[in-house]
């Protein structure tokens, strides 16, 4: 870690903000209980003095029916995990929405009073006609720059799955992402003298190289602005094409305002990333190119997009629903950084109180206001896969192509297995997109960790021996003798003074059936086995820390707390936060291993007497802290803490 990791701002409190109802369904990882169920009604909490990621025009998107006066509201701010669905449940869609004002698209920083109405943007009419983005993904601007990407089918993973998978590489595009299509044919709509003064954008990925790439084809200015603590590979990167990078700020917000601000001040273009009509015309003529290239269009069944502020789908669903209504048009988000299939549910946009960064392409907060009017009037809904279906779709694609996809683009891959096994779908046509390849090297380790458990062909198991000479023996006799084919791919194990011992293994599995078979032998044998392969803190973490058990002269740390800590990966954050925390509290433990994302995940444990625990809540609150400035706090408890017990206590 960073030993200068940087300082952030408090965080408000929890409250309830109004919600409206959706179906809610509550995953367990295998052998722990599952969570009481709750109403199905979807929660959302507002957090005080919370901001979306991305920055807002003046009055706001929607903009769905253009003669119906819009209300007035602040945009709700939920958090992610408040809203589940079951691998490969659509997510409901309001239709008619709450058609508020700050839901109606205005081109960014627009003040012009023709655009203040309840239509919004008075230049871009054409978005309402029958035919407008139709007619604009036809006559886009993007050939300069990006090449008619293929189409494959992947025919290992359309063998696994019993359907047919075709691949749209986007991924093979000149920046290694399709975000090169809606930058150029937005720059290229511009007046001339508007390229002639030159072009400004925020972004710390792949917007910026499209941006800085179409702008070195037109001979045009491009001002790239970039977090400080942008990985060098990203910006040498935005350099080698053109761009001219100015570091600013320690987050994302802090460079888009920057951006805005200099676009005010020296006249120059702001090239939003997705929020405009241009840009998303540019990104629909992928479904130009898919519509043209499919066999029959009309034997295929769903288009699975990968959904981050909404242009890449918008602009799929615009062409493709114009000419094919029939055929769905699905997105994918992570769990843990889904606004879009929140927004969709409530009918307004919504902004995250944070997001999970691991597909850091799509860790968007807030979706587009021009995006979600055309979503919500067009997709067929949303659908939610975990890290772990991301990397086993990362694997497949590499598996079937030798290319390594980033999380992000690798969602679309995992949306569809998650589909097409959830509606027992056999012989269907789909095609999902893969967006990007923009992959850091260090994060390949996490990847390779999770990717078996998302593919399902290997568990992680906890089993309790006796601890007595000739049980390790026994224990393997009895998990493999009765299953030749079961191969152990993991095994941890340390000698306890107790009666028993605690292990922790994996082992190569070829169905759901043989891992149950295996848990009901140790089960009736009475060692005491449980699957938890579905923990991904267990993946993160204590697959690394087993073996190595706490001592004391009582048996147990007293008073201990085991917490996950989101960290920033910033300089300045890892000594801002021991200055808060040490020597006020005892801390006895803190796993952390760097992840390559702008977040990283930290296990601490520490004491906190009774007496102390509203003074160490405090503490924490004064930790937490805006978007990626701030950390997140999450104590084990329940089931999950009694499985980190048996081997860190």
């Amino acid at each position: 870690m960073d030993m200068s990791l940087l300082p952030s701002t408090s965080q408000g409190s929890f409250c309830t903000s109004r919600s409206q109802p959706s179906v809610v369904h509550r995953r367990s990882w295998k052998g722990l209980p599952s969570p009481q169920p709750r109403a199905a009604e979807m929660i959302c909490r507002t957090i005080a003095g919370e901001r979306p990621q991305v920055a807002s025009s003046p009055a706001g998107s929607n903009g769905t029916q253009p003669n119906v006066a819009p209300a007035t509201s602040q945009n709700t701010v939920c958090v992610p995990e408040d809203f589940v669905l079951s691998p490969g449940e659509l997510s409901p869609v309001d239709r008619t929405g709450l058609n508020l004002s700050s839901d109606v698209f205005r081109c960014f920083g627009c003040t012009q009073a023709a655009c203040q109405g309840p239509e919004g943007c008075a230049a871009n009419k054409w978005r309402f006609e029958t035919d407008g983005y139709l007619r604009e993904i036809l006559t886009a601007r993007v050939y300069d720059v990006a090449i008619q990407s293929p189409l494959e089918e992947a025919r290992k993973l359309s063998e696994a799955v019993g359907n047919k998978i075709l691949l749209k590489r986007e991924d093979l595009q000149p920046v290694f992402s399709f975000k090169l299509r809606g930058a150029y044919n937005k720059m290229a709509k511009l007046p001339a003298e508007a390229r002639a003064r030159g072009v400004i954008t925020s972004s710390a990925g792949n917007h910026a190289q499209g941006v800085a790439l179409a702008a070195s084809r037109m001979g045009c200015t491009a001002i790239i602005c970039m977090p400080v603590n942008t990985p060098e590979i990203k910006v040498a990167n935005v350099r080698k094409l053109g761009g001219q990078v100015v570091l600013v700020g320690e987050s994302y917000q802090e460079a888009q305002s920057a951006a805005v601000a200099r676009a005010a001040a020296e006249g120059l273009t702001f090239i939003p990333p997705y929020d405009d009509p241009y840009t998303i015309a540019g990104q629909g003529t992928i479904a130009d190119e898919i519509m043209r290239q499919v066999s029959d269009p009309d034997n295929l069944d769903a288009i699975f997009v990968p959904v981050g502020g909404g242009g890449l789908i918008a602009g799929i669903a615009a062409f493709t629903k114009a000419l094919k209504p029939g055929i769905k048009v699905i997105g994918v988000e992570p769990t843990g950084a889904n606004a879009m299939a929140i927004s969709l549910a409530r009918g307004e946009r919504v902004a995250l109180s944070r997001v999970d960064a691991f597909a850091d392409g799509v860790a968007v907060k807030q979706v587009g206001q021009e995006t979600f009017r055309l979503c919500r009037e067009l997709i067929d809904g949303v659908v939610l896969v975990d890290n772990s279906a991301v990397s086993a779709a990362i694997k497949d694609v590499f598996n079937e192509t030798r290319s390594i996809l980033e999380p992000a683009g690798a969602l679309a891959v995992a949306g569809a297995k998650a589909w097409l096994k959830r509606h027992g779908m056999k012989d269907a046509t789909v095609i999902a997109v893969t967006s990007g390849a923009n992959m850091n090297f260090e994060r390949l380790r996490l990847v390779a960790e999770l990717a078996n458990v998302g593919g399902r062909t290997e568990a992680t198991i906890t089993t309790t021996i006796p601890e007595r000479p000739g049980a390790f023996k026994e224990f393997i006799t009895m998990a493999l003798s009765s299953d030749s084919d079961l191969s152990v791919t993991e095994f941890k194990y340390r000698y306890s003074a107790g009666s028993t011992a605690q292990v922790l293994w994996g082992v190569g599995i070829r169905s759901h059936d043989q891992l149950t078979a295996l848990l009901d032998r140790l089960n009736t044998a009475g060692m005491t086995s449980t699957d938890i392969s579905g923990l991904e803190v267990a993946q993160v973490h204590l697959r690394h820390l087993a073996g190595g058990r706490a001592r004391s002269y009582t048996g147990r740390i007293e008073n201990e707390k085991i917490l996950q800590v989101v960290f920033p990966e910033r300089p300045g954050a890892l000594r801002r936060f021991l200055d808060v925390i040490s020597p006020a509290w005892n801390v006895t433990l803190f796993h952390y291993r760097n992840s390559g994302n702008r977040e990283s995940s930290v296990l601490l444990g520490v004491q906190v007497p009774p007496y102390e625990e509203e003074r160490f809540q405090a503490a924490l609150q004064s930790l937490r802290g805006h978007g990626e400035e701030g950390f997140a706090f999450k104590e084990l408890q329940g089931a999950v803490r009694e499985v980190f017990d048996k081997f860190i206590q």
